[in-house]
């Protein structure tokens, strides 16, 4: 039985990955007191394990889910990522530079001591550090030495042995330190938590919205039926002078429904209010608090208050919207029956009052019937309408522009540098995401999808990691032995925790940066979705972006000095 099932996993390898996957996420579970694994690394384990029965994985799988989760996290980032330059974008670089040195100094050092060759020190670091790319990097450096053919066969076979034994820990010790430990070393869970909600605020990212299980107790806006009574309306009224009347007592409010002899509609400015009937009035609720005394008393009438509203988000662009007062703009017919629910300007919330001024770039929310809400919005800018459908055609453009850019290689000296297939991703990421909010016409990825992108992509492209090397590793122990993997391990875990102490004291990040910034110099991807486990808030993948650029061309760097001073 056993055997035909493994038999079944090596002829169909993707039932292993879902395998993998969904035994990952249901160990990355189970909680031990206050201790768990967390998803990415469970499946990271199970992977390592499953992979021992020598199951064949497709090449293009991994980097598909690889670039689809890199691209997910750049797009859901990318407004905040940009705001963020221009604060700590240079002290990120600096980050980078000296995580970057740290990472060498961390491997010459053990490799001196050690006695490893150059072949060897290679494969230390490219799997200490989970650089891939100094696998090429340093075959290619070692063939430019003039050692004999035997030599250089000699020291280019061992890289991948040695890399392999390596990246192992290199993966998984960066994970659990950075998924466990790093938020008790930063100053206690519970704080850096707290910590990474005040980063969220001062961002705007942290919308609770997202979850469908929220509700916000505070209703900006209202829309309440009243049972008409008042005296004003002894003389019947029309409903552009009850809204006159009502603005008189600094109340700004409209009517949006009537109901008159049982006939219920939608009125326009010269529709008469009489008394007895009733209406429907919506506006801000710090307005709809005082229309009681105006008109008549508060009515729950279900019949009058069910029909169809639009809650859209729209990009202030046009002129006659900018500069403008809400005061004065709520005179323009195209204004009447809507209301604005929120504003922001750059992420931060605007206080809405009748004084409220608009500029270029300010974000709105505005609700109202769907017709009044189309005019108003052709008025004021870009519409941003809610939809659960996925723009593909920019995901796959995006992401093809992107890797395409990253495939490219430009020349330091004679070096050849680029940021791959991978970093592309992650830029194009960035770019698209902060242009989808200068222009919200397109590319829309609702917040269940890019969930799915975000975790699916990681852990499918972690279990693909865990799987294929999994025979390397052991075979790999057995020809170089058990010390290395104990030396990789201590080349991991120097740079970490150096890094972790570096953004927290002296470079005083945020804890949710510094942990996305260690895990960007680091290169080391797993370890990102690992510290957004851990605190609940994709804020580490702002420290993780400008980082992990740095770090792709620097670490070659690095290891191509390796390769000659070793």
């Amino acid at each position: 039985m056993i055997d035909s099932i493994i038999n079944i996993l090596r002829e169909y390898p993707t039932l292993a990955l879902f395998l993998t996957v969904g035994l990952g996420f249901l160990f990355g579970r189970i909680r031990i007191g206050n201790f768990s694994l967390g998803s990415v690394t469970a499946v990271l384990l199970v992977g390592v394990l499953i992979g021992q029965l020598n199951i064949p994985m497709s090449g293009p799988l991994k980097m598909v889910f690889f670039m689809m989760f890199l691209f997910s996290i750049g797009y859901s980032v990318g407004p905040d990522f940009f705001r963020s330059l221009r604060g700590d974008g240079l002290k990120q670089v600096g980050f980078a530079l000296i995580m970057g040195a740290c990472c060498f100094g961390s491997v010459m050092l053990l490799a001196s001591l050690m006695g490893y060759t150059k072949g060897e020190t290679v494969g230390m670091f490219s799997g200490s550090q989970t650089c891939s790319a100094l696998i090429g990097v340093g075959t290619e450096a070692l063939g430019r030495l003039g050692l004999s053919p035997e030599k250089l066969k000699e020291e280019v076979n061992i890289i991948p042995v040695c890399y392999a034994v390596c990246y192992i820990f290199g993966t998984l010790g960066t994970v659990i330190i950075l998924g466990n430990l790093a938020p008790r070393l930063l100053g206690g869970t519970e704080k850096v938590k707290q910590a990474t909600v005040e980063l969220e605020k001062k961002l705007n990212s942290g919308d609770h919205s997202k979850d469908p299980a929220y509700v916000n107790a505070m209703q900006t806006v209202d829309y309440r039926a009243f049972h008409v009574k008042s005296d004003f309306f002894n003389i019947p009224q029309t409903v552009h002078d009850t809204e006159v009347y009502l603005h008189q007592q600094g109340i700004d409010v409209y009517i949006d429904r009537i109901r008159h002899n049982n006939d219920i509609f939608a009125p326009r400015h010269d529709d008469r209010i009489y008394a007895g009937d009733e209406v429907v009035v919506c506006g801000r609720s710090e307005f709809i608090i005082h229309v009681e005394g105006y008109i008549g008393n508060e009515i729950s009438d279900a019949e009058i208050l069910t029909y169809p509203l639009d809650r859209v988000g729209v990009l202030v662009k046009k002129k006659e919207f900018i500069g403008k007062r809400i005061s004065d703009l709520r005179r323009h017919s195209f204004m009447h029956g809507v209301v604005v629910r929120d504003a922001f300007r750059d992420g931060k919330p605007l206080e809405i009052s009748l004084e409220t001024t608009f500029q270029k770039g300010d974000r709105l929310t505005v609700v109202g019937r769907p017709v009044q809400v189309k005019t108003a919005t052709s008025h004021i800018g870009h519409v941003d309408r809610p939809s659960v459908q996925s723009d593909l055609m920019f995901v796959g453009l995006a992401i093809f522009i992107g890797g395409l850019f990253g495939a490219m290689s430009f020349w330091v000296g004679s070096i050849p540098v680029s940021f791959g297939t991978s970093g592309g991703a992650l830029i194009a990421g960035l770019v698209f995401g902060w242009l989808r909010s200068k222009r919200p016409t397109f590319g829309n990825i609702p917040d269940g999808a890019l969930w799915l992108m975000n975790n699916l992509g990681l852990n499918v492209f972690i279990a693909v990691v865990g799987i294929e090397a999994a025979p390397s590793f052991v075979s790999g122990i057995k020809t170089v032995g058990p010390m290395l993997f104990v030396v990789g391990a201590i080349a991991t875990m120097i740079p970490v925790f150096f890094g972790l102490w570096l953004g927290h004291k002296v470079f005083r990040f945020n804890p949710a940066i510094t942990m996305g910034c260690v895990a960007g110099t680091r290169t080391c991807t797993a370890a990102l979705g690992a510290a957004q486990n851990a605190l609940g808030s994709t804020a580490p993948a702002i420290g993780y972006a400008v980082t992990y650029a740095v770090s792709n061309i620097m670490l070659v760097i690095w290891g191509l000095i390796t390769v000659l001073i070793i």
